[in-house]
C-alpha cells in the first residue's frame, strides 16, 4: 500500500496497519495508503481489521500541512472525513483495534468501525476541537451523534471530555477493551466470526442503519468545506 500503511491476509480477514512512526498523523499520504489497503479488502470481500502502532491508533490531522494553509489543508481535511465515511459505509464488517490514543480526527476514525476495541492503560480517546480552539465541525457531530450515547454527547462535543478505557465502552466509543497482549487475537477472531453473516445482507443492513447518518454527515461536510476553503484558501 504504502510505507505509512499495510495490507496484509490473515485467513479470512484483511488487516489494514497504520504506522507512520510517530502518531499515525492522517495526513494526505496515510488517507491514501488506507484507501488502497481499503480497495484491496474490498477486492478480497473480507471483513476488515483497521488498527495503528503501539500505544497509538491516530493523534488526528496533520499540524503541519495545517500549519501551511492552502488546499493541502482544506484536501486533507475534507479527505479524513471522506475516509470515515466509506467506513461507515464499507460493505464488509470493519473491526477497529485500537492499540492506544485516538484523538482528533483519531477518534472519528475509531468510530467508524462496525467494532472498536481498546486496550487497557493510560490511554484516552478525545474529540479534543473545543479544547485546542476549533468550533466542532458539522460532519464530526454526526459521527458522535450516532456512535455514542445520548448522555456521553454533549460531553464529547462541547465539553471535549477525554474517555478512557475504564468509562469507554459505558459511554459507546469502545465497544470491548482487553489487554494489550490480546487485542490483535481478539480482533482477528471477532473479524474472522463475521465471515458466518451473509455479507450482501450486512452491506444491505448497514446502508439503511446509516442512511440517514450519512445524508448528515454529506450535508454537514459540504458545510465544513465551504469553511475549511475560507480559512486556509484566503
Amino acid at each position: 500500500m504504502s510505507d505509512i500503511v499495510t495490507y496484509a491476509r490473515h485467513g479470512g480477514v484483511g488487516v489494514i496497519t497504520m504506522d507512520d512512526g510517530k502518531a499515525n498523523a492522517v495526513s494526505l499520504a496515510l488517507q491514501s495508503g488506507v484507501n488502497s489497503a481499503l480497495d484491496a479488502a474490498e477486492a478480497d470481500g473480507v471483513p476488515v481489521v483497521l488498527t495503528g502502532r503501539t500505544g497509538i491508533l491516530s493523534a488526528g490531522f496533520d499540524l503541519k500541512t495545517l500549519a501551511a494553509s492552502g488546499q493541502p489543508a482544506v484536501d486533507m481535511l475534507n479527505g479524513g472525513l471522506q475516509l470515515s465515511m466509506r467506513l461507515l459505509s464499507f460493505p464488509t464488517p470493519v473491526v477497529v483495534a485500537c492499540p492506544g490514543h485516538a484523538i482528533a480526527m483519531g477518534i472519528f476514525l475509531m468510530l467508524s468501525g462496525d467494532y472498536r476495541i481498546g486496550v487497557t492503560g493510560n490511554y484516552k480517546y478525545a474529540a479534543n476541537e473545543v479544547a485546542i480552539g476549533m468550533t466542532m465541525p458539522f460532519s464530526t457531530i454526526e459521527i458522535l451523534r450516532h456512535r455514542v450515547t445520548p448522555a456521553a454527547l454533549t460531553r464529547a462535543v462541547v465539553l471535549a471530555e477525554a474517555f478512557t478505557p475504564e468509562n469507554a465502552v459505558e459511554n459507546g466509543v469502545l465497544d470491548a477493551v482487553v489487554d494489550e497482549s490480546e487485542l490483535m487475537s481478539t480482533a482477528l477472531a471477532t473479524a474472522e466470526s463475521y465471515n458466518a453473516l451473509n455479507l450482501t445482507a450486512h452491506a444491505h443492513s448497514k446502508k439503511r442503519l446509516r442512511a440517514e447518518m450519512l445524508s448528515a454527515m454529506t450535508a454537514g461536510l459540504a458545510k465544513d468545506l465551504d469553511g475549511w476553503q475560507k480559512q486556509f484558501l484566503a
